[in-house]
């Protein structure tokens, strides 16, 4: 079990710059060739890494199954994620929220009362507009964790809400005669809850459900209504 999580932990660290040499993989885990060759086999089987002229790639969405695997197997969360860059999370995200029809983008920052907000990613579809706290903890949140972040989540989109008739012009797809804004935290390990507050906390390889429910459930879920004239 030591061996798969080292050598998964190894993966992650050596492909963050591109493909990476077996050699290397079987150097920086210290676990024996054959042993690799082996595990790396069978995860290419699952669909977590391809080969090619014998260099081993991964993409994004596969590092982040990678991530999930190896803290599945009992890898420190912490020494797991400072291998996952921070953009590959999101554009994860963004990829997510893109291939269930929404239009989403990254970063969205206004002001609102003399303040700066950001919003990390906002999605739309239809009169629904997601707007997405991603968080990579790196160990499991409790529960008073959990409620800071989603009532900071519940203050920018409260001000996001108050602040959108003036600025929908910086909202990069086209708003409806009236939205509903959705506050959602996206995270990489789950949480002891699915909800705070009424606000959805969804694991990132959970966000596919979650979106295909959600237009039965987003009336019963902490929402805001803005209406433009």
């Amino acid at each position: 079990m030591s061996n798969k999580r080292e050598i998964l932990i190894s993966i992650l660290k050596l492909t963050r710059e591109g493909p990476v040499n077996i050699n290397l993989i079987v150097k920086d885990s210290r676990v024996p060739l054959s042993i690799v060759k082996e595990y790396l086999a069978k995860i290419r089987s699952l669909g977590l890494i391809y080969f090619k002229d014998e260099l081993i790639y991964a993409k994004p969405i596969q590092r982040l199954r990678i991530a999930l695997e190896a803290i599945k197997l009992g890898a420190d969360p912490e020494k797991v994620c400072r291998n996952l860059s921070w953009e590959e999370f999101e554009e994860i995200a963004i990829k997510a929220f893109e291939m269930n029809g929404y239009s989403a983008i990254k970063h969205f920052r206004f002001r609102h009362k003399g303040r700066s907000w950001e919003i990390d990613v906002l999605a739309m579809k239809e009169k629904v507009v997601i707007c997405t706290d991603c968080k990579r903890w790196k160990r499991r949140m409790s529960a008073s964790t959990a409620l800071k972040v989603v009532n900071a989540q519940i203050e920018r989109v409260k001000a996001l809400a108050e602040a959108l008739p003036k600025i929908k012009g910086k909202v990069k797809f086209r708003l409806k005669e009236e939205v509903f804004l959705v506050p959602a935290v996206l995270s990489l390990i789950p949480s002891p809850l699915k909800f705070y507050k009424n606000i959805p906390v969804v694991p990132i390889f959970q966000l596919q459900n979650f979106l295909e429910e959600l237009p039965a459930q987003v009336h019963s879920l902490n929402h805001l209504k803005v209406s433009f004239e």
